[in-house]
């Protein structure tokens, strides 16, 4: 009891804290967006809802990297708000924000140009190819506005103002939830047509409508901040200068999520080669792992923007105590959503009903596995965040690519496919992935903590 009123009462956890619950909820926001828009469209069919499936994850592909640049502009806002200086704030907000738009304005193009070819790879069906391009033909706008104000969120939370995205997020989700279905179905009055029937290019009206509002949102809040100007006032060498530091550093971040997010859907890839029922029966738990997991990543990026602004103001001599602080809190948070998992075990069986017996066995014998699976996942999570923070981002990829692309999807596609391997040792290689990156990861959080100075820190500002 003691022990849990020392880290109450200390400033570092109530501060990281404050930052990381509307971090966590912004998370299942999305992911909840998501479920609405599929729920919208389910009623039309199984092409329409296939159409929005490949659409969405080409387009959550090129989110998924604004958003991992974002996160990295964020960490180099965080030490310029630390260090209080106000030109780097600005310097680095629109570093980040040029280089998030100039890759949004390149995949749109790359949408714009060669959609069909890319659709007409990804399925054959001519019927759902033409389904595709229709929503692609206005969800490829919403990566632009995506780009913009993934950066304005990562300002907010450099800030410390957490709660601003959040309440962005908040306004979106019903917009979206509302307009999509107004736009899927059609609305008429007294045989007056208020919006058309799209079918399923509704969901990507409403979606767009709704991010364009957040937009907006985000920008009158930019506007009324006190204190912070962000009028750019450099010449342009040294605004290219500055991006060029910009990106060097946030790059291995995309690259990084990039990578992860590719090795996931080549162990989806793997795990469909699994018995049916063994294929549904993970289908079925990754939706409750990533929601679990929302947590334990909030709390690491909380922790990173903290240590961030403390190597911006060059308060070192509490690093070592507050990186140690937030791998044991990491630990505990694991710990938790362990539990959660162990009670969902009991009932998954209830929560989806009409699955074979087959299922619910597979179900059984992964179990143990999913369970134990955040321990280990949110060890290796924090220790990443924390190196980012102190300016080791191509280390935190390197050891990422070698545990994934060089040990562990080979070995799983060996198991799978040349030793046809049962679903607990095919599955079992998600633990054993995050096992064997956890010690580089802790070695050198420990040596970089320990030689971390304030040349160091020095250096990272810019």
């Amino acid at each position: 009891m003691q022990l849990i009123n020392h880290y109450i009462r200390n400033q570092y956890v109530r501060n990281n804290i404050a930052l990381a619950w509307p971090l966590a909820l912004n998370a299942l926001l999305m992911q909840s967006m998501l479920m609405i828009d599929t729920l919208l469209v389910s009623p039309l069919g199984e092409i329409p809802l296939a159409a929005m499936g490949i659409a969405t994850t080409i387009v959550a592909f090129i989110m998924g990297i604004q958003m991992a640049l974002a996160n990295g502009s964020q960490l180099v806002m965080s030490r310029a708000v630390g260090s209080k200086n106000s030109l780097a704030l600005t310097k680095s907000c629109w570093s980040g924000m040029s280089i998030n738009f100039s890759v949004a304005l390149l995949f749109w193009s790359i949408l714009l140009l060669f959609e069909q070819s890319i659709v007409e790879l990804i399925t054959s069906d001519t019927a759902l190819q033409a389904e595709v391009l229709r929503y692609l033909s206005v969800a490829k706008y919403v990566v632009l506005f995506n780009a913009i104000t993934q950066v304005c969120i990562a300002l907010f939370n450099s800030l410390g103002k957490t709660k601003i995205a959040f309440k962005g997020y908040l306004i979106e989700l019903p917009i979206n939830a509302a307009l999509s279905y107004a736009f899927i179905y059609g609305i008429a009055i007294n045989g007056t047509n208020i919006t058309p029937e799209l079918g399923v290019v509704g969901a990507a009206v409403g979606s767009l409508v709704a991010i364009f509002v957040r937009f907006i949102y985000l920008a009158l809040c930019i506007s009324t901040l006190d204190n912070i100007n962000l009028k750019l006032a450099v010449n342009p060498q040294e605004g290219l200068i500055n991006m060029r530091k910009h990106f060097i550093e946030i790059f291995p971040v995309a690259a990084n999520v990039t990578m992860l997010s590719i090795g996931v859907s080549v162990y989806q890839l793997l795990y469909s080669q699994l018995s049916i029922n063994a294929y549904v029966a993970i289908t079925l738990v990754l939706p409750w792992m990533r929601a679990g997991g929302q947590f334990i990543t909030a709390w690491a990026h909380s922790s990173a923007i903290s240590i961030s602004q403390a190597i911006g103001s060059k308060k070192l001599h509490d690093l070592e105590e507050n990186v140690n602080i937030s791998i044991r809190l990491a630990m505990a948070i694991s710990l938790i959503t362990m539990g959660f998992f162990f009670v969902l075990s009991f009932w998954i069986a209830d929560i989806y009903p009409d699955m074979a017996d087959e299922t619910y066995q597979a179900l059984a014998i992964i179990a143990p596995i999913y369970i134990i699976l955040p321990l280990v996942r949110g060890y290796n999570t924090v220790h990443g965040h924390v190196l980012r923070a102190m300016g080791h981002t191509t280390a935190v990829f390197k050891i990422n690519f070698t545990g994934q692309w060089v040990i562990s999807i080979p070995l799983c596609a060996l198991l799978i496919l040349y030793f046809d391997a049962s679903i607990f040792w095919a599955f079992a290689i998600q633990p054993f992935e995050e096992i064997i990156k956890a010690f580089p990861f802790r070695f050198l959080a420990r040596k970089a903590v320990k030689e971390f100075s304030h040349h160091d820190a020095e250096k990272l500002s810019y």
